[in-house]
C-alpha cells in the first residue's frame, strides 16, 4: 500500500462524483484523487506499472466491468495483488448477495453512501485515517 499514491474512485454517477470531489478538496489530503466511470478505465491505469494506489473506492453498479468483477480481475492477477491495494465498495445499495460476494472476494470494507454530505464526509475521513495508519506487506523491505 502506497499512502501517498492516488485515491481511485470508481464512479458512475456524476453527481456522486462531483460530491466526492467536493468532499477530497475540502479534506485537502496529500493523495490524488483519480475518478474513473467504469472498471475497465480503472483496471488500465490501476495495472500501469509506474502506479501504485493508495486504496480504491468504487460502486458495484457500473457499465462495462462491474465493481465485483472488477475486484475479482484484481483479487486473482499476481501483478496486482502485490500492490496490496485495499479495495471498498461504496455504494447506494446492498444485497445481502453483494455484501457476501465482496467479502468473500477479500474487499476491504463495504459502505452505503451517506445521504447528507456531511455524514459522506465523515465516512471519507474515518476510511482514510484508518488506511493512513494501516500497514501492508509491501511497505517492508526484505531484510
Amino acid at each position: 500500500m502506497n499512502k501517498t499514491g492516488p485515491v481511485i474512485i470508481i464512479e458512475d454517477d456524476e453527481d456522486d462524483k462531483e460530491i466526492l470531489e467536493e468532499i477530497f478538496r475540502k479534506l485537502n489530503y496529500g493523495n490524488h484523487v483519480a475518478f474513473f466511470e467504469d472498471g475497465e478505465k480503472a483496471l488500465a491505469y490501476i495495472a500501469k506499472e509506474d502506479v501504485l494506489p493508495f486504496l480504491i473506492l468504487s460502486d458495484i453498479n457500473m457499465p462495462k466491468l462491474n465493481g465485483l468483477e472488477l475486484k475479482k480481475r484484481i483479487h486473482t492477477d499476481k501483478q496486482l495483488q502485490i500492490k496490496c491495494i485495499p479495495y471498498l465498495f461504496f455504494t447506494t445499495s446492498a444485497s445481502k448477495k453483494s455484501v457476501i460476494d465482496a467479502y468473500s472476494m477479500s474487499a476491504q470494507g463495504f459502505f452505503i453512501k451517506e445521504t447528507t454530505t456531511s455524514e459522506l464526509e465523515t465516512t471519507i475521513r474515518t476510511i482514510m485515517e484508518y488506511w493512513m495508519r494501516c500497514y501492508s506487506p509491501n511497505q517492508y523491505s526484505i531484510d
